[in-house]
């Protein structure tokens, strides 16, 4: 299956960036190198992977409706986790209590409202990818410690 609809822009990656807001901020380290990876999301990577994910995903075009009524698309955070040499993401996604807060018409099922949590994760994992194998040219500055012990 695909999709078939425009990209929409890129999320905008704001500099200031509060690491207490991510469960796993303890273990990426403190350049995330945030204001490159939202010039590589604005000069072309945004419309790479999101035409490799379109192609693939599962993701209807009502549901792909509901993302764009609810500006989902804007929440899509990417940081760059030395740590881990790797581009981290955090993909937004629907809350559990999505009918008691009535979000969108259209929302009717948990189906839906996971299928839409699902792909937009899968989206995250592609931009990821593409933004770490074409666009980054920089390595990993975390070295492991001397002490870790031998397994």
């Amino acid at each position: 299956m695909s999709l078939d609809v425009s990209p929409p822009d890129p999320p905008a990656l704001e500099p200031a960036f509060d690491p207490d807001e991510y469960e796993d901020a303890d273990v990426m380290g403190e350049d995330y190198r945030r204001e490159e990876l939202d010039e590589y999301l604005h000069d072309g990577a945004w419309e790479r992977a999101f035409g490799e994910w379109a192609e693939h995903t599962d993701l209807g075009e009502t549901e792909w409706a509901i993302v764009e009524d609810l500006h989902l698309v804007r929440e899509f955070d990417f940081f760059w986790d030395d740590f881990a040499d790797r581009v981290g993401y955090h993909a937004p996604g629907l809350p559990e209590d999505w009918r008691e807060r009535d979000l969108h018409p259209k929302l009717d099922s948990w189906a839906r409202v996971s299928g839409i949590n699902a792909a937009l994760t899968e989206l995250g994992g592609v931009v990821s990818d593409v933004l770490k194998a074409e666009y980054i040219e920089w390595e990993s500055e975390f070295e492991a410690p001397d002490d870790l012990p031998d397994f």
